[in-house]
Parts: C-alpha cells; structure tokens; sequence
C-alpha cells in the first residue's frame, strides 16, 4: 500500500521540485530587473505576515475589520433550503428552490410575490444542487442583468419591481434563486447593496462597493449603465484572452495528432516493405520504426500520462502557492505571450481602479478589491506592499516604482495622476490603451502561431519522408 502511494504521488512530487528548481533559476535572470525577487521588498508568506501586522496596528484596517465583523455575523445566519410548488397568476404551475430562516419566510415570500402555494417542504439531504459554474453570476449574464435593470429604473419602474421582472423572466434555475433572494432580502427592509451583499459570492465586490456608493448619492441608474458596461469590457477581455490560450493549443493539438497518425498507421505500412526485402535501414529509419512500434503498443500509457500530468499540474498550481507564482512568472516572462498576460492584468487592475476612484470608494477599500479581481501572484503583492506602504504615509506611486510587472507608461500615468489630482481619469487613459495594446497582441499571437505549426508539421512530415525514402535508395541499388 505504502508503495503504491509513493507511486501515485511521484509525479506530484517531480512537479513540485521541478518548481522549487525553476523558481531558483528565475530568481537568477530576473535579480538584475524584477522586483519581485529583489530582497529589500517583501514576498510571499512574508509579506502576508507584514500586512496582517500594518492591519492590526491601523486604525482604518481596524474600523474596517469591525464592519466586516459585523457584516459577517449577519451573513452567518443559518438558511435552510425548502422546494415549493405553486401557481403563478396565470395558473400555471411553478417548482423553485428557496433559502430562508425557516418555512414561515417561504411562505410570506410567495405570498408576496403573487403565487398560490401547492406545497413547501425542506430538501432531503441527498437532494443537492451539481452546480460545476458555482454561485457567481457569469459576468456576460451579470452585465446583460444590470442593463435592464437600469434600464426599468430608468423608466420609473420601482427597484423591487423590477427584480421582480428579472427573477421571473430568467430560465437559469440557480440565476432565479439568487434573484428570488434579492428580492426578499428588500421586501423585509434591506438595502439593495446589503441584499447583494448577502448572496455570498454571487455578485462581486466591486458591484457591491459601487451600489453602496449610489445608495448615498442616489444615482443608482447611473452606476448600473457604467457597471454594464465595466463587466462588458471585462467579459470581451476574458474572451480575448481565452482565445489566445485555446487557438494555439488547438492547432497544436491537430499536428501532433496528424504527425501521430502517420507514424501509427502510415509507417508500419513501409516497415513490412523494408522488412520482405531485407533492405539496410539508416539510423534515421530505425528512430521512426521504434518510435511507431512504442505507439502502437503503448499509446493509452502515453495519453494517460500526458493526462496525469496536467491534471497534478493544475492541482499543485492551484494549491501552491509558491509554484504558482513561479509559473506566472515564467508566463509573463515570454516574448509576446507575455505581454498578453501583463496587458490584460494592468487594463483590469486600472479600469476597475477608475470605477472604485469615480465612486467615491476609499483607496484602501479599492486596494482589497484589487487583490480579489485578479488570480495573478504578482499583482496580488504589488497591491499587498501599496497596502503597507499607504498605512505608513506613502503614495501609490511611491510603491508600485520599479514593479517589472507594471510598464513605465502605465506608471508614468500614474504619477501624473497623482501629481494632477486627476488619478482616476489617467487610470481610465491607462485602461484603454492597454486594452488596446491586449487586443493587438492577442492578434500578433493568432498571426504567428499559423506559420510556426505549419513550419513543425513541415518538419515533422519531412523527417519521417526522410526516414522513408533513404531506405528506397538502398532498395533501388539491390535491383
């Protein structure tokens, strides 16, 4: 048993000193130009440490620490979930899921909400949801949402109306139970920030933020047309951004798999040739021979190891810490691909940075929004070390000076900004051009990759050819 678990976790185990070593060999180029491996800044589990510690001794952090307290205490509230049958004014009939206190909350709800109650019963623990996309709203479908809604607002519709219309006309089961929970979180008194608040990860904290804002200057139509619209540009960023992953792995992909098939089906066909006429085979030949014969014999091993591999892969990049950073910083090391992923890190950090600044929203709130938008290590400690640096009287330029992470532009802009008092407007300027400057090298990407596959798959069809024909030679000098 013990043998067989040394066995299973070996491949997670090379990974994992494969990391350490390659983190080492970072830390040797980047010395010279990457901050974030220069001693004198703060990393890691130490930085962590750092900030807990400018936490407890600020009196902001401390004041916020007591809200999210409090906030949280709220949030903590047991609900237990109940399956309803009713009809609806049309007297069709209506199955839900809804999360309450207790059966009396269901029933006040439906009641509310217009329905005649057939039946409302707790689930069975063995009824769970098998929801893969989780409890956050998709950004596509959370943009598409807050354009109507500003848009009824607009129209003199009133706020509790029109969730109404938008938990109704949804055909996405898990999307109608968390608007059903909005709407009844504001039928018993809540605010519309706190009704959002309450659907866990449902709806992000920016959003949440920038409602809270509006709730105290009263322009919340206003807020949700630019949070359509900021969610809007995120979800074309994303795309653009999984679009420069999945196109070049495709292509890839289909040349190896055409590369594979000749050398699985069409070789052997010339092996049983070369073979009946006792022809003597190059070094070449034999390569290709011995690498057809391993495929056609061992081909699931193969696949089942590229597999395994990719499958630890992710779980240690998703539960290491320090291999993650290690990797991320490999990636944003690479000619042009690099660029793509720093791009589209500073276009979001600075686009969301403007929104937060626009709405009045602290820097300090703003800097832990930050942290909680991107996956990137990098950038999360860059806004960690501003962080510390602001609770001790620094400005945000002062920090993010000599990040390699951040470009020179972007922080010249930012000084300017701070210099100006116009921070938000030169992040919205920093925003579009790196948007742009993304979406260019997303291009550069697509119009590169072509020719290098098809050089690999000419080279790849040219040496078995090659491996092929020299043997004929031989054959041809027999006769």
């Amino acid at each position: 048993m013990a043998e067989a678990k040394k066995m299973f976790l070996f491949p997670v185990t090379v990974l994992k000193y494969a990391g350490k070593g390659v983190a080492f060999l970072v830390s040797l180029v980047t010395k010279d130009d990457s901050s974030v491996y220069n001693p004198d800044r703060l990393v890691g589990e130490d930085l962590d440490r750092e900030l807990e510690k400018v936490k407890k001794q600020s009196q902001e952090f401390k004041n916020q620490a007591v809200q999210e307290t409090v906030e949280n205490a709220k949030k903590d509230i047991k609900l237990v979930s109940f399956k309803y049958v009713a009809k609806n004014s049309q007297g069709d009939e209506v199955k839900g899921i809804f999360d309450a206190e207790d059966i009396t909350a269901v029933r006040v709800f439906l009641t509310n909400e217009g329905y005649e109650i057939v039946s409302i019963a707790p689930r069975e623990k063995w009824d769970i949801d098998i929801n893969i996309g989780g409890n956050k709203i998709k950004t596509g479908d959370l943009s598409f949402l807050l354009t109507q809604l500003a848009t009824y607002i607009k129209a003199g519709i009133p706020l509790i109306d029109a969730m109404r219309i938008l938990s109704k006309q949804t055909s996405k089961p898990q999307q109608k139970r968390i608007l059903d929970k909005v709407v009844y979180e504001l039928v018993i008194g809540q605010t519309f920030s706190a009704a959002l608040e309450k659907q866990g990860d449902a709806f992000p904290n920016i959003l949440v933020n920038m409602i809270k804002t509006s709730e105290a200057t009263g322009d919340l139509a206003g807020t949700l047309d630019e949070m359509a619209d900021y969610f809007t540009k995120t979800e074309r960023s994303r795309k653009q951004m999984l679009s420069a992953l999945i196109y070049p792995a495709v292509i890839l992909t289909m040349t190896i798999a055409a590369l594979g098939f000749i050398i699985i089906f069409v070789v052997p066909q010339f092996i049983d040739m070369f073979s009946s006429n006792g022809a003597e085979l190059p070094a070449i030949t034999i390569f290709i021979i011995n690498a057809s014969d391993f495929l056609g014999k061992y081909w699931w091993m193969l696949i089942l190891g590229i597999v395994a591999f990719f499958v630890t892969y992710r779980w240690i990049f998703k539960h290491n810490r320090s291999f993650r950073r290690t990797m991320q910083t490999i990636f944003m090391k690479m000619p042009v691909y690099g660029n793509v992923i720093i791009y589209n890190e500073v276009a979001n950090l600075t686009r969301t940075f403007a929104s937060l600044l626009n709405h009045g929203v602290f820097i300090t709130d703003s800097m832990e929004i930050l942290t909680n938008i991107t996956s990137n290590e990098i950038y999360k400690e860059i806004i960690n070390r501003t962080l510390i640096g602001l609770s001790k009287g620094a400005k945000i330029s002062e920090t993010f000076k000599g990040e390699w992470a951040f470009p020179l532009v972007a922080y010249e802009m930012l000084v300017t900004g701070e210099s100006t008092g116009q921070l938000a407007l030169m992040m919205e300027k920093v925003s579009e051009h790196y948007s742009n400057l993304h979406e260019n090298a997303v291009g550069v990407i697509k119009s590169l990759i072509e020719p290098i596959v098809i050089v690999i798959l000419a080279g790849g069809v040219g040496f078995i050819l090659m491996a092929i024909i020299l043997p004929m030679f031989d054959l041809y000098g027999q006769l």
